[in-house]
């Protein structure tokens, strides 16, 4: 299955230092998405899109987004979600969607479930897969990256946030190896109740939507 998981990786939320503060920036978080009015409520097409990780680091000048290989000199490869058969939408939170100025009512939109499983490219968008490298099981690994994520960009919202968000499941990559590029629906339901849950006990987590 292709499951969208909304995550906030950047800005005040990690910034945290000391518990005290944590818990203070987190509440913050949460009024944010609870004060964000209907009139900066946005249409899919009309987030603000603003992908700096790409402008700010390397990319693979190869456009191979399904081929195994190997990635030299690149932090990112450009990707493309590989299409699902009639996808829908099993759960959401509103919460998450409000970070991004996102209007819960899309969700409502026959072609929302299009857009967030991948087979409808959204506006602003630039696919991307993450090369990186690492020790497994006390052994340098080489080469791994992102074998079934894919970034998707930032949205400035209108609280002066920057959200970055990914598709997880979404399909192959330069990095998916022997595996295909999906997640089940089970795994993912867990993700996202347990990031819920978290952030809910004020905790600083990734969000998934």
């Amino acid at each position: 299955k292709n499951t969208m998981l909304l995550q906030r990786l950047k800005g005040p939320l990690f910034a945290a230092g000391k518990s005290s503060r944590t818990r203070t920036v987190t509440r913050s978080m949460a009024q944010a998405a609870d004060q964000t009015s209907s009139e900066q409520l946005k249409p899919i097409e009309k987030l603000n899109w603003d992908n700096s990780t790409l402008r700010g680091l390397f990319v693979d000048k190869h456009h191979n987004p399904r081929v195994q290989r190997t990635v030299r000199g690149a932090n990112f490869s450009m990707v493309e979600p590989e299409p699902l058969a009639n996808p829908r939408v099993v759960a959401l939170s509103e919460d998450a969607l409000k970070l991004l100025d996102l209007d819960p009512e899309e969700a409502k939109r026959p072609d929302f479930a299009e857009y967030f499983s991948g087979n409808k490219s959204i506006p602003g968008t630039q696919p991307a897969a993450h090369c990186y490298c690492g020790h497994q099981f006390g052994n340098f690994a080489g080469q791994l990256g992102d074998g079934a994520a894919m970034y998707l960009g930032e949205v400035l919202n209108s609280h002066g946030e920057r959200m970055e968000l990914q598709f997880k499941g979404a399909g192959l990559t330069p990095y998916s190896r022997a595996a295909d590029g999906r997640k089940v629906l089970r795994s993912s339901l867990r993700e996202f109740l347990c990031s819920e849950a978290i952030h809910a006990l004020g905790i600083p987590t990734t969000r998934a939507a």
